[in-house]
């Protein structure tokens, strides 16, 4: 399909690149009017100057009195203070000694065999990053194999420790929580140790942490002898933390290139420092999910990475974009609801499942696509006669892009060269600086998360009324009946009661309706 002649010159317009790091922006598919950008040019400058200071070192984020220094991760140089700047570079150095130890088998099993495999054992920003990361660049050449726990379910932690089965002797467990409180990740590392000792192993000379100092999981690691300990840094928030030790420690045991990785970071920094928006990707990228949700979060973003090994990558900006930008108030405590959902999975695979209604269905999304250059290391094959299977996969991206303008439907596409370390960390930089960008201009912080935290609590509670529900379990009742003893919700008792059922810690007798159903000790 050949594009009209207005299209052209507003792509030619409105087509950003970056053409030594090879990434291409194209807003041209986002209806945004010709006098947009400079309408929305005071709210951009407000932006690059708390940019600016953030990177500085002002106190960016307020509610917990922090700086926001995800940026020095891949620059110790511009961190603020020469303190700050040894803590980085110190802690890099010693990752890339440990790993160097650990591959060379200097730093080995108790059984003097080398560790062949990595347990993650994290939840939210700690399980993320590494996730996507050892997705997207990971192969059968790597000199250890990952695994994750990044869930309390107890059936998931069994699929993953089964899959490492006779291998949990080379297996180097790496527990990541800045808190060292946080319960899911308390519950796999438990379940983990429990599991290495069953198989007559002794859990501290396989486990690593990465954690915030004098945490309780520091303090575990420090009595228990752990391997090693890295640090966590409260300037560093989870959802941007995996160029620190949460990303680069999994990374480099895998074998990654971890310089390129934060180099490609530092790149992308410095291209979407500059004041330019039209030349400023980042800011371009803000600007339009602006224009699309009318400064509001009123569309969905939907990420379709046109590549297999960015198919985490919709979500890990899951987390980046939605627990930023998801706020009930803003800056100044008015009450104001924003955010932006983001929902995807990669392309062309969703051209067979959701992209029927992206096309004629509710007009409630933009749609990013992430273009990948090029199709693969080795020589391609043809599908049909001077055609390859990469030659479909463009053809299903470009087809796809137009046919959805065609239907009203608005998209930004972002092109890159390969899926490389040094690629996949300027990806990331580019949308770290978007999302801080797109705060400012609706005026929210986008580094607290106010509400995981009330979930958190909300989730301590029911588990302080289960052990009460269960000392109170003495004889058959009903749930209605327990919580008037107990001063509780009668329907939060009988969750309790039907869980505690389903796993043998409680007899349920049916009734006609819930409220009927009675329950007794086991």
């Amino acid at each position: 399909m050949t594009p009209s002649p207005s299209l052209w010159e507003r792509f030619q317009k409105y087509s950003l690149q970056y053409d030594d790091l090879g990434f291409s922006f194209d807003i041209s598919r986002m209806r945004f009017p010709d006098g947009f950008l400079e309408k929305m040019r005071p709210q951009c400058e407000l932006a690059f100057k708390r940019m600016d200071e953030l990177e500085a070192g002002a106190i960016a984020n307020p509610d917990e009195n922090r700086m926001v220094g995800h940026y020095w991760l891949r620059a110790p140089e511009l961190a603020p203070d020469a303190a700050l700047r040894g803590e980085i570079e110190e802690t890099l150095a010693a990752i890339k000694s440990f790993t160097s130890a650990v591959h060379r088998g200097e730093i080995a099993a108790p059984d003097g065999k080398p560790f062949t495999d990595i347990l993650l054992i994290g939840i939210g920003g700690s399980a993320l990053g590494p996730q996507f990361i050892a997705d997207a660049l990971g192969g059968a050449r790597d000199p250890m194999r990952i695994h994750f726990l990044d869930n309390t379910d107890p059936d998931g932690m069994d699929k993953v420790l089964a899959a490492i089965k006779d291998r949990l002797p080379q297996t180097l467990a790496v527990v990541i929580s800045k808190s060292g409180g946080t319960k899911e990740t308390r519950n796999g590392m438990l379940e983990a140790q429990a599991k290495f000792r069953s198989a007559g192993l002794n859990p501290p000379a396989h486990f690593v942490a990465v954690t915030g100092k004098d945490s309780e999981l520091d303090r575990t690691a420090s009595s228990q002898k752990w391997l090693k300990r890295f640090p966590m840094w409260d300037w560093v928030g989870g959802r941007t933390s995996v160029m620190s030790a949460v990303g680069l420690v999994p990374a480099a045991l895998q074998g990654l290139d971890v310089d390129a990785f934060l180099a490609g970071a530092a790149a992308m920094d410095g291209k979407t420092r500059v004041h330019d928006t039209a030349k400023n990707a980042a800011m371009l990228v803000a600007l339009m999910w602006y224009y699309a949700g009318d400064g509001k979060g009123a569309k969905d973003m939907v990420v379709l990475p046109y590549k297999d090994r960015l198919m985490l990558f919709s979500k890990y900006l899951q987390q980046l974009v939605m627990e930023s930008l998801g706020k009930e108030k803003d800056l100044d405590g008015k009450t104001v609801n924003q955010g932006i959902a983001v929902y995807g999975n990669k392309g062309s695979t969703d051209q067979h499942a959701y992209v029927q209604q992206l096309r004629e269905g509710v007009l409630n999304f933009f749609v990013t696509f992430i273009e990948v250059r090029k199709d693969r290391a080795t020589a391609s094959s043809e599908v049909e006669p001077g055609i390859t299977s990469g030659d479909y996969l463009q053809g299903f991206l470009r087809g796809t892009r137009a046919a959805l303008y065609e239907g009203g439907r608005d998209s930004i596409t972002i092109s890159l060269p390969e899926v490389t370390a040094y690629t996949v960390g300027a990806l990331i930089a580019l949308y770290e600086r978007a999302v801080g960008f797109y705060a400012t201009l609706v005026n929210v912080n986008a580094y607290h998360q106010p509400g995981v935290e009330a979930g958190k609590k909300a989730a301590t509670r029911i588990i302080d009324l289960q052990q009460r529900v269960v000392k109170a379990l003495t004889a058959p009742a009903t749930a209605a009946d327990i919580a008037a003893g107990l001063n509780a919700d009668a329907e939060d008792v009988y969750h309790i009661l039907t869980h505690l059922a389903a796993n043998g810690g409680a007899v349920r007798k049916a009734g006609a309706t819930p409220g009927e159903d009675t329950f007794g000790p086991p």
